[in-house]
């Protein structure tokens, strides 16, 4: 017997169809006798129902999408009453904050690489003294 995390996983593996011929075949029987798989399928492709829109996903549609992860319960902080509590999440597109290279975006690869340059030029000119 199959446990409830092996089962969504098997699920969402026959779902997205990412399952080989053998597992897809070994799916499909199970969706006949075992009803719990074949709730756990049922369940997992009428919730990526929402992505099968063939028009691409705008600002709406994303802010949409971050309120509904953000209203998930484990999203909210911890130590707070339910009610109006804040969310993690504020926003997908918020620039990073804090310290580290994160916080230069995309100019930190060339930071990286300007750095990498002066430390090996620097050791080359003091292995020469």
């Amino acid at each position: 017997m199959a446990s409830e995390s092996d089962r969504i996983a098997r699920a969402g593996d026959y779902v997205l169809g990412l399952m080989n011929d053998a597992d897809r075949e070994r799916a499909e029987r199970d969706l006949a006798i075992d009803p719990a798989f074949r709730d756990a399928v049922v369940q997992l492709a009428e919730r990526m129902h929402v992505f099968d829109r063939a028009e691409p996903a705008g600002e709406e549609r994303w802010k949409q999408i971050t309120q509904r992860i953000g209203d998930l319960p484990q999203m909210r902080t911890s130590g707070l009453s339910d009610a109006g509590s804040p969310t993690v999440i504020r926003s997908l597109s918020q620039r990073p904050y804090g310290i580290g290279l994160h916080t230069l975006g995309g100019r930190s690869g060339f930071v990286v690489a300007a750095g990498l340059i002066v430390a090996f030029v620097l050791g080359y000119l003091a292995g020469k003294l």
